[in-house]
């Protein structure tokens, strides 16, 4: 293959299902190199088996924990022995609450596994990948997500770790500026059933009431998040921009509801 002029390398975490495959095949179609790290064996060789002979030369999937800093470190200079570079880092890997109970129900090894996997996979992907992307003035664009600035009951862990994002957003850019841009994306609902491994896959079905509570009269798809992580990551667009926090939910958060 002719090395496109414009390729660039991505490192993307929880890259191989849900939001990080839309995110990892929008860049892919942009000419990009991705690298999906991903702990599902299985889904990982499921999205590298259906890419075209072209694309897989610019795909790298490399199985792993993000709370498990030898696995990051692994991954991270698997990108460079393969691509020599990496220009952007996009930190999307995140748990849900494994513990649906109250706050006084709560163990605290469900609740240090959210937070390790969720914020601390954040910091350990930039702790190994900063060397290389200051030498490419790169980007980080962290996933958070609207339940950093708002809550259903009993999700204690996922709020506190995405918010705990959205602080760390605003520290690195300020501890990288001059070499690194860090943003981050607060998504709010985005259907990503119909994105998953074939064992897990199914078909979106969303009622008249699950899109009117989008001022734009949809549920949001993958491909939402990506067009801005692209954006993010492109710094003749958003070279001005770093600590940043951009809420995308179709307005949802913005609309007022009142309890009948």
């Amino acid at each position: 293959m002719i090395d496109h002029p414009d390729h660039k390398v991505a490192f993307i975490t929880g890259g191989a299902q849900g939001l990080g495959l839309g995110i990892a095949q929008h860049l892919l179609k942009s000419w990009w190199k991705v690298m999906m790290f991903d702990r599902d064996e299985e889904a990982g060789h499921e999205v590298m088996a259906a890419l075209d002979d072209e694309t897989r030369t610019r795909c790298l999937f490399f199985p792993g924990d993000v709370s498990n800093e030898k696995d990051v470190a692994i991954a991270v200079q698997r990108t460079i022995d393969r691509f020599g570079r990496i220009d952007g880092l996009v930190n999307n890997a995140g748990i849900a609450n494994p513990h649906s109970g109250s706050v006084e129900h709560l163990d605290w090894d469900d609740w240090q596994r959210v937070i390790n996997v969720n914020l601390g996979g954040v910091f350990l992907t930039t702790k190994h990948a900063t060397q290389h992307l200051r030498k490419t003035s790169g980007a980080i664009v962290n996933i958070t997500s609207t339940r950093a600035f708002q809550s259903e009951p009993d999700t204690e862990s996922y709020a506190a770790s995405k918010g705990g994002i959205v602080a760390l957003t605003h520290a690195l850019a300020v501890s990288l500026s001059g070499d690194v841009r860090v943003n981050a994306i607060a998504p709010g609902w985005i259907e990503v059933s119909d994105w998953q491994k074939q064992s897990n896959k199914s078909s979106p079905d969303h009622s008249e009431t699950d899109k009117s509570q989008h001022p734009v009269g949809r549920v949001g798809t993958p491909e939402d998040i990506a067009q801005a992580v692209s954006f993010l990551l492109d710094p003749a667009q958003s070279g001005f921009m770093t600590g940043e926090t951009i809420r995308i939910d179709g307005g949802m958060t913005h609309k007022m509801i009142y309890a009948e």
